[in-house]
Parts: C-alpha cells; sequence; structure tokens
C-alpha cells in the first residue's frame, strides 16, 4: 500500500470513528507526549464533534507547554471506543495499562518508526528510518492542515527524538518537515531551550553524581553510569528527571557507547543505550527484551544493575572488536 493509500485509509478511519482514543508508550518521553498531542489537536482541528481522549503515564511537567497536555488522562476507562491509535509504542505491551482498551476498540492504528517493532493493529506504519513518531505521523495527515498548536507538538517530539537535529537520524526531510512547522507557528525558542535543555537544579545535581560515579569500559570506548533510588532521594529527583542524562555521558571524548541504568519503583532496572557510529544498540536492547533504534535503545529487566552491566558492556565489546 502506498502512502497516498495509507493516508486516505487512515484519514476515513478517524472519519467514521465518533469516539478516539490516543494512546503512547509508559514513561512516555518527548516525541512521545508530542505524536500523541499532535494527533489530538489535529483531529480536533479539523474533525468537530468527535469525542478525542489521550492516555499517557506521567510525563515531565515542562511539556505542559503544549495545548491538551492538562487534558490527558493517566488512567485506563472501562469503556470502548470506535478508533484507537497507538503512536511511539514499539510493542504492544508497551502501552502498559491501556493495552486492553486498545485490543478493545472497534479499530486500531499503530503509528510508531522503531525498528524493533513487529506490527500490531488493524492498521501499521512504520518508518524505521524517520526521525520522531512525530515526522511518521505526518505521512498520513494533511499538513495544510496543521494549526500552531499541533506544529508545536509536533516540533517538540522532532527536536527530542532527534538530540536538536544532531543524531543520525535528522534527514534532509527532518529539516524540511521543521522548517514547514516553523512556518506553521512552531516557536523553537520556547521549546528548545523550555523542554529540552532546561534542568532544575536537582536535576544537576543528579546528573553530576551520576557522572562522578561512572566508569570507562573497553579503553574508555564504553561508559557507564547508574542513579540508584537512594542517589535520586539524595538528589530529589523524580524517574521524570532523569532525562538527558544517557545523552551527557555519550559525550564524552573518546567513548563510542553510553549506558545508563536507574532503579524503577518496582525494583527493576532500566537501562538506556546511546552509541554515535558502530555500535548497533537496538541489538543489544532487543536480547533482554528491549528494542528502539540503532544509535538509541532501551530494555528493563529484573535483574538488578550490577549482574546486568557486565552483559551489556560485553555486547557492546563484542560489536566494537567485530
Amino acid at each position: 500500500m502506498s502512502i497516498v493509500e495509507k493516508q486516505v485509509k487512515f484519514l476515513k478511519m478517524i472519519s467514521d470513528a465518533e469516539s478516539i482514543a490516543i494512546m503512547g508508550h509508559i514513561r512516555p518521553d518527548g516525541d512521545c507526549i508530542g505524536s500523541n498531542l499532535a494527533m489530538y489537536n489535529y483531529i480536533m482541528d479539523n474533525y468537530p464533534g468527535k469525542t478525542v481522549d489521550v492516555y499517557d503515564g506521567n510525563s515531565a511537567a515542562s511539556f505542559g507547554i503544549l495545548n491538551g497536555y492538562d487534558l490527558i488522562k493517566h488512567e485506563p476507562e472501562d469503556r470502548i471506543y470506535d478508533l484507537a491509535i497507538s503512536i511511539d509504542v514499539s510493542e504492544i505491551d508497551r502501552l502498559g495499562d491501556f493495552r486492553k482498551m486498545y485490543e478493545e476498540a472497534k479499530a486500531t492504528v499503530c503509528i510508531d518508526h522503531h525498528v524493533s517493532n513487529t506490527g500490531f493493529g488493524d492498521m501499521f506504519h512504520m518508518v524505521p528510518d524517520s526521525s520522531s513518531a512525530c515526522e511518521t505521523m505526518c505521512d498520513l495527515i494533511e499538513l495544510d492542515k496543521v494549526s500552531e498548536n499541533t506544529a508545536n507538538c509536533l516540533y517538540l517530539g522532532i527536536i527530542h527524538d532527534t538530540g536538536v537535529f544532531k543524531y543520525s537520524s535528522t534527514s534532509r526531510h527532518t529539516m524540511e518537515l521543521a522548517g514547514l512547522l516553523i512556518e506553521k507557528g512552531a516557536r523553537p525558542d520556547l521549546l528548545i531551550d523550555g523542554t529540552f535543555y532546561k534542568k532544575s537544579y536537582n536535576q544537576n545535581k543528579l546528573t553530576s553524581r551520576v557522572i562522578i560515579g561512572s566508569e570507562l569500559h573497553e579503553d574508555g570506548r564504553i561508559i557507564s553510569g547508574y542513579a540508584s533510588s537512594d542517589l535520586m532521594r539524595l538528589s530529589g529527583c523524580t524517574l521524570l528527571e532523569t532525562d538527558g542524562i544517557v545523552e551527557q555521558l555519550r559525550l564524552t571524548d573518546g567513548v563510542e557507547v553510553a549506558i545508563f541504568g536507574y532503579e524503577l519503583s518496582d525494583g527493576r532496572t532500566k537501562f538506556s543505550l546511546r552509541s554515535k557510529l558502530y555500535v548497533d544498540v537496538n541489538v543489544i536492547a532487543t536480547e533482554f527484551g528491549g528494542g528502539g533504534h540503532v544509535r538509541a535503545a532501551g530494555f528493563e529487566t529484573e535483574m538488578d544493575y550490577k549482574t546486568a552491566l557486565p552483559m551489556v558492556i560485553e555486547m557492546a565489546a563484542k560489536q566494537l572488536k567485530d
């Protein structure tokens, strides 16, 4: 099916539905919140009379700059929607508590850009080379009907998943799309500084403590850092305030792979992986039941950090040697 045919089919699914639920993944990041609220604003602007709800977990308060953020529902509800749209969700389990609502909807759509996504939903649209879910969803909507509110959401998602246009997933199309969104009213000054670079004092303390406690491996080509629950409390931070730490580790001179782990509230460990040029961290994350992209991926595990870390390092080192 061509992109044009997919767009026609998708827009008809929206037109035919009276009630629509939009859902993201557990522990939503900027691209997740941006794409979900972009879809919400797009439908509300162009399809009046629809009931449209966004279901997502708690996210960074700085995303409150986006229109509709305060309307996001954080708990599942006992209702059946005509259409459920998942965006930026790499596998159906990543819907978390909202999976049942998604599966019970009369029709379902999955829009994603994670190479690890094997596909789910009645309609599946995945572009692995896309910079972000926000860029991917632009295949399916009419860009001439994008409002300022929608443009701000899309721009935020793109800057967060491209590291403000510096990751390898950034393409000519990404930059052209960003330019179009600016023409539509997106505010790079507010979105970049306000949601990507701005950090609280406590976040700065946490980042500095993780960096101080970090370790180099494989002659400095791999770096690892960890935030225990005790360190989180000491720094006065929540799990929502760990964004950007793995990127700071990745920027270390001579490092190819950055590994950042932190303890989740249920005792599990979350790993975020980043690489620069050579290592496919998606391959590593997939081995642990996670996934993502070639240069950015992650996973959660029942193992503690000290048990899982040597395994991750060994897999990254093998790729470096190969």
